[in-house]
């Protein structure tokens, strides 16, 4: 199954693949970068620096600066990532930056419920992971 994730809530979005990858669906996500977090993005940038910023680089915690590994992080926050099941369901989960080519003329499925028209204040995932030192 192939998900755009462009405009799609990036919390809703996880959800939904988190649930479908217990199932034991194969799921690849296409266009990570254009996934939102709603909120005042200059806080988001703060929680993310911060949580960038805690630990040491030699001992963690490891949390990455690029969309589709902070994706991925948000999707494993979902999953119970310790266990066998948890294991085998990250294993299905493909996230790609962009659009592959491999992609192309194949159908998309656009989960329901992630992507909605936001009124509020947001920051994409690939804006999110650019002030936190992502070099695209």
């Amino acid at each position: 199954m192939i998900i755009d994730a462009k405009n799609a809530v990036a919390g809703r979005l996880a959800s939904s693949v988190a649930k479908k990858l217990l199932k034991g669906e194969k799921i690849i996500i296409i266009n990570c970068e254009h996934a939102i977090i709603t909120g005042d993005p200059q806080t988001t940038r703060n929680k993310y620096a911060e949580i960038r910023a805690r630990g040491s680089p030699q001992h963690g915690p490891f949390f990455p600066k690029r969309p589709d590994l902070m994706l991925r992080r948000i999707i494993r926050g979902m999953l119970p990532y310790k266990t066998g099941s948890g294991r085998s369901a990250m294993k299905r989960l493909k996230i790609f930056i962009g659009f592959p080519k491999y992609a192309e003329g194949k159908h998309f499925m656009i989960p329901e419920g992630a992507v909605k028209e936001v009124k509020t204040k947001y920051i994409t995932i690939g804006n999110l992971a650019k002030s936190i030192g992502w070099r695209a």
